[in-house]
């Protein structure tokens, strides 16, 4: 038997990144070097779409900021004050949908615009002061008095999804930022709502409305079903993928919201290194881990523990683009990250603190 040699295995010699007291304990987490290492090049002629939850907002305004093609297919009216974009859900991400935090709405968004699936539950009307106000069940934030008549609802709808029609074949580089895997859903047609009905709008009905808490091979097949929809149209387009790091702000499981949110988190963030691992057009940026993380110590988070503060969102965005150089002025960048990180991002989810006991 041979004798043998202490120190001849594969861990002699890895890089200073595969060692936890080298890579984490001994550096500072300002500067972990190596943790995102891009997959392809982003640059100035990429043409860029974005989805997502609320903290994917951060990303879609950082691009345009830094001189990036970052492609709006719904665009403000002339009109609009700039300072009520975010209110009526415009420069936001690529098209006027809100947030998506599921996959599984994101694949019912493109079928939709496809003409594949047209969910029962089409409009929400109230009665108020002004009148007889309408909304729609999958954009419930995007007028926020509502739309004055349906026809109004649905013309804004048709155009809406005309634009989301427009956006996988002219795009380069689809960035989604997975949020939640906890949903609402219609129970006859299953259409996923972006918040239990009657929280925003709307109102909520036991026997047409259920929860639902995506599984890993259920959230890992939608967004599969996704990249297959968006190469069949368009076989070149890449894909970013990155989880929101922002916990939930309620969670309707039975479960402690804190064991729900780890929970939800590290299926999302499975998922994301499975399509990582299957798919080599497919590349993940760790948001999650540049703010979450426990060597961050949580110094990138509000006093609440749940939204992430400015210099956290500089720290993620700024990480990002270190790795993807501004194609515009070389002073543009720094002003950027300040720049949007004093502006809150839109969120739906955030309603659910107003129920609290």
């Amino acid at each position: 038997m041979g004798e043998s040699v202490r120190g001849n295995h594969p861990y002699v010699g890895l890089p200073r990144s595969a060692y936890w007291k080298q890579a984490v304990s001994e550096v500072s987490p300002l500067h972990l070097d190596g943790l995102y290492e891009p997959r392809f090049t982003i640059d100035g002629d990429t043409r860029i779409s974005a989805a997502g939850s609320c903290f994917a907002q951060h990303i879609g305004r950082q691009f345009k900021l830094r001189g990036f093609r970052f492609m709006d297919f719904e665009p403000p009216p002339p009109l609009l004050d700039p300072a009520d974009y975010p209110a009526y859900s415009f420069d936001l991400f690529s098209a006027r949908y809100g947030n998506l935090y599921s996959a599984r709405q994101l694949v019912q968004l493109f079928e939709r615009a496809a003409g594949e699936f047209t969910p029962l539950d089409g409009a929400w009307s109230e009665s108020t002061p002004d009148g007889e106000r309408w909304y729609d069940p999958y954009r419930p934030i995007v007028e926020p008095r509502g739309f004055g008549s349906l026809e109004e609802l649905e013309r804004s709808r048709a155009a809406h999804l005309d634009a989301v029609a427009r956006i996988l074949p002219s795009t380069d580089v689809f960035v989604f930022t997975f949020g939640l895997t906890e949903a609402w859903r219609n129970t006859a047609d299953g259409a996923v709502y972006p918040t239990c009905p009657g929280t925003i709008h709307g109102e909520y009905d036991a026997a047409a409305h259920e929860f639902v808490n995506f599984s890993y091979p259920e959230v890992l097949a939608d967004f599969e079903a996704f990249l297959a929809r968006a190469r069949a149209v368009n076989p070149a387009m890449r894909f970013l993928v990155t989880v929101s790091p922002v916990p939930l702000t309620a969670t309707a499981s039975g479960r402690h919201v804190l064991s729900a949110t780890m929970a939800s988190k590290s299926i999302l963030r499975a998922v994301c290194a499975e399509l990582y691992n299957r798919y080599d057009y497919v590349d993940y940026f760790p948001s999650y881990e540049l703010v979450a993380a426990h060597p961050m110590r949580a110094m990138f988070f509000d006093p609440n523990l749940r939204t992430v503060a400015p210099r956290g969102v500089a720290h993620v965005m700024d990480t990002f683009f270190a790795a993807h150089p501004s194609p515009g002025p070389a002073a543009a960048a720094p002003a950027a990250a300040s720049a949007s990180a004093e502006d809150d991002a839109v969120c739906d989810e955030a309603i659910l603190e107003t129920f609290g006991s």
